[in-house]
């Protein structure tokens, strides 16, 4: 534990440096392999631009934590060490550098702090080899905008010195405060916090009964991850589930040498669980850093676009949302199932770029309650990223009072406002020139594709697609390619920002079908003409190499 000896001060360390390329923040935050992270002076490059762009940090209250990933320790002392030479006066800690990445804008929040460094690399493999990522979250919890990230990105290009303090460890497993040079640092206990917001928006009582019916059986599959104690300590302990019903609940530093991202081809485990004549009646995962979620119930998987419109849907017969929804968002690539709920409720509803911090401006301004992307994360005003386990608790919450299963629900939410089929069809590791070739040729020919019959179907727009924030005015554009349809049938195309190597190419595909008679045709025996316009309009195979993407959701 550190010392601070009364009457001695701790003078500051100027350590000189020089800039590295490559640290511009992606859609959350900067992410490489550990290796890079643990080169001399790149780490704290990167945490002393936060500094140096972030001035009101100094004199104030600084959270700091992580998803326990390998290097997550260490990262966590340099970052202490930095924090106090840079004029931090308190630093909250998660005990054992464990902090979700919602319970981290939660704890920002309630504290009113100044702004957050979390840890996280969120999905990602961990371990040595594996992979690691930091970001900054502004006071209002939410991940740092991109005048944010873009002033920290060019700090990182024309740094040529970082503060430091050169004093032992803290100990981080001990609830308290200790100090470091003029800086308290607390450490507090990572779950508490969360807990008590989450008791504050669901029916605890009701989902308690549920477990104790005797009838209903779930699993959550931690996936050795950071959501481990939350869920053993709201879902066990006090909500009265089986012990045993959290699987892989120890937090690891190579997540058990599992990919922690929760969706079909990653939690085939959890899966086989609700299939067969012994499945249960629920199942849900959540991801390395806790902000994604994977919803299944008796042979059935919701999709993330599914599960955002049915809790819009459904939000008045939970205690937090009880009033009603203000409005929902919902990410460019996100089916358009939540913009139907929206129009019946008569509330507002947003389409933005992918990346949590395009909703923070919305809630922020109190027009949205609920929002969600289709990588699996949805989240509402209760924080400002987006929370896997909230996400959980909400269907437990609808399960209890609804007292239907999850397939009796979405077949009655389709029923009442129509299904849009919708997958997401990933290539990963695809060589980037490769995957920027290809972006480049579908932008060629966006100009000319309006009218087009492609298969059977006629193109009603095509665009590369552009926003502007409606409260900020801010401007975000190549966002993504979008291929609408007269039927009303999309198709779009993304490289996404998640990956540390080579670039993940991303394939939406959605249609709409009205008939309930049809609602429980195969998904992608169904998109099976939307997916050979896909593959043949970009030369996926041909520009890629690829002949089937490396995972379907």
């Amino acid at each position: 534990m550190s010392i601070h000896v009364k009457g001695l001060k701790m003078q500051p360390q100027v350590i000189a440096t020089t800039p590295f390329e490559g640290q511009r923040p992606g859609t959350s935050g900067l992410r490489k392999k550990v290796g890079v992270f643990r080169q001399p002076h790149y780490l704290e490059n990167f945490v002393q631009a936060i500094f140096d762009t972030q001035t009101d940090v100094a004199g104030g209250t600084l959270v700091v934590g992580g998803d326990g990933r390998y290097y997550n320790r260490e990262a966590i002392q340099t970052i202490l060490r930095m924090a106090a030479a840079n004029g931090v006066k308190r630093a909250l800690v998660g005990r054992g550098g464990i902090l979700s990445t919602p319970a981290a804008s939660c704890v920002i929040r309630k504290y009113r702090t100044r702004g957050g460094i979390i840890l996280s690399a969120s999905h990602n493999p961990g371990g040595p080899d594996g992979d690691f990522g930091i970001k900054f979250n502004i006071a209002a919890g939410g991940p740092a905008p991109e005048s944010v990230t873009d002033a920290i990105f060019a700090r990182t290009q024309t740094i040529r010195e970082y503060r430091t303090l050169d004093c032992p460890a803290t100990d981080l497993d001990e609830l308290g405060t200790v100090r470091i040079g003029d800086m308290d640092v607390e450490i507090i206990d990572p779950v508490s916090d969360y807990a008590e917001l989450m008791e504050s928006l669901f029916d605890f009582n009701a989902i308690h009964q549920l477990f104790n019916s005797g009838i209903f059986r779930m699993r959550f599959d931690a996936m050795h991850a950071v959501t481990g104690p939350y869920a053993k300590e709201i879902i066990e302990t006090r909500l009265g589930a089986a012990p045993g019903t959290v699987l892989n609940g120890e937090a690891l530093e190579d997540f058990g040498g599992g990919h922690p991202d929760p969706n079909l081809a990653h939690a085939k485990e959890l899966v086989a669980m609700t299939e067969g004549p012994d499945a249960l009646d629920f199942g849900a995962a959540s991801d390395g850093d806790g902000d994604r979620n994977m919803i299944l119930g008796k042979k059935c998987f919701v999709t993330p676009s599914d599960s955002l419109a049915v809790l819009a849907a459904n939000a008045h017969l939970v205690p937090g949302y009880r009033a009603g929804i203000r409005g929902v968002a919902r990410s460019m690539p996100t089916s358009q199932a939540a913009d139907r709920v929206a129009e019946q409720l008569g509330v507002e509803c947003f389409e933005t770029p992918t990346g949590w911090k395009f909703f923070g401006n919305l809630l922020d301004a109190g027009r949205i309650t609920l929002c969600g992307e289709e990588s699996f994360g949805t989240g509402s005003d209760h924080v400002r990223e987006k929370d896997g386990l909230w996400a959980v608790l909400f269907w437990l919450n609808l399960l209890a009072v609804r007292q239907q299963s999850v397939s009796e629900i979405l077949a009655e939410h389709w029923r009442r406002f129509g299904r849009n089929f919708y997958t997401r069809h990933d290539y990963e590791a695809v060589d980037a020139t490769a995957a920027e070739g290809l972006m480049d040729h579908l932008r060629i020919l966006l100009p000319g594709l309006a009218g087009r019959q492609l298969g059977e179907q006629t193109v009603r727009y095509a665009d590369d697609f552009a926003y502007t924030d409606p409260i900020d005015g801010s401007r975000s554009e190549r966002q993504g390619i979008r291929i609408g349809f007269e039927s009303g049938a999309r198709i779009v195309f993304r490289l996404s920002g998640t990956g540390t190597e080579g670039a993940t190419l991303r394939i939406y595909l959605e249609f709409f079908e009205p008939d309930p008679e049809r609602h429980l045709q195969d998904t992608q025996e169904a998109m099976q003409p939307l997916i050979l316009i896909a593959r043949e309009l970009a030369q996926i195979e041909a520009r890629t190499g690829r002949s089937e993407p490396d995972v379907v959701t």
